[in-house]
């Protein structure tokens, strides 16, 4: 469905922010990207949706495919038509709309209306708050209300992969649980396959079929859910479960295994 390959990309013709990152997303599947901050994630998500362009960079050498297409430097509307939405970090809302407004933003490039009425219905089924809300100017919506709404927002163009950027950031324990299975209803309801960036590495591995690891810019470790749940250097680093921690503790891990040898 989604592939990267040894795909690297720079900011400004000089600012190196990806180097060589290969990945893919199967058909279907909930893919995680974990790493700190500045590692790449949300780069790498943007040169995938072609915003990259939009903030100055650009991929440099690899390719992006998505369904057949390659679509590295297309233009993000011509992605989004293909069936790839991206839903950026941050719960960015058009705070002068209402709710509902923002969520009928999403399909803005549907001709079927009778569907478009019946999805905005299916969203608030999923965000039941949402329904309620539908009249409220966004602006005004709570942190855990504005996720929920971009999300249903780029649920309303009938994507076939999502790209989810830290939909978990900012929200309490009890709200967070509650968005992820929100997306894993979605995985398995609407068949959408979702690439989900995280800084939360627990909450990611406890929906994700597979997960990638990225530090500097680089895929460092990638394997199963469960194989990267039970992988020390990822408790160590991502988990909290050990004393190494930081963006680091992978590359000191391997090199104090190698060094072992």
């Amino acid at each position: 469905m989604l592939r990267l390959d040894n795909v690297s990309a720079v900011y400004s013709h000089i600012i190196q922010a990806l180097k060589g990152v290969s990945l893919q997303v199967e058909e279907g599947r909930i893919v995680a990207l974990l790493g700190a901050n500045g590692a790449g994630k949300s780069t790498t998500l943007k040169a995938i949706s072609g915003l990259l362009k939009t903030e100055g960079g650009e991929i440099s050498h690899g390719t992006v495919e998505f369904n057949g297409s390659m679509i590295g430097g297309m233009r993000p509307e011509g992605v989004v038509r293909l069936g790839l939405v991206h839903v950026m970090e941050g719960s960015v809302v058009f705070p002068n709309l209402s709710t509902e407004e923002n969520l009928m933003v999403g399909a803005h490039c549907r001709k079927d209306r009778a569907g478009v009425r019946r999805d905005l219905e299916h969203i608030y089924d999923y965000f039941p708050p949402l329904k309620g809300l539908r009249h409220r100017t966004s602006g005004y919506l709570s942190g855990g209300e504005r996720q929920m709404l971009v999300i249903g927002r780029g649920l309303m163009a009938r994507p076939k992969t999502m790209l989810l950027d830290e939909p978990s950031l900012g929200l309490g324990p009890s709200l967070v649980q509650d968005i992820l299975n929100i997306i894993r209803r979605i995985n398995v309801e609407e068949k959408t396959s979702i690439l989900l960036v995280e800084q939360n590495a627990a909450a990611a591995l406890s929906i994700a079929d597979f997960g990638y690891v990225i530090e500097s810019g680089r895929v460092v470790l990638e394997g199963t859910a469960e194989n990267l749940r039970n992988d020390p250097s990822v408790q160590e680093s991502y988990l909290g479960l050990g004393d190494t921690g930081g963006v680091n503790g992978y590359r000191r891990e391997k090199s104090s295994r190698v060094r072992q040898r």
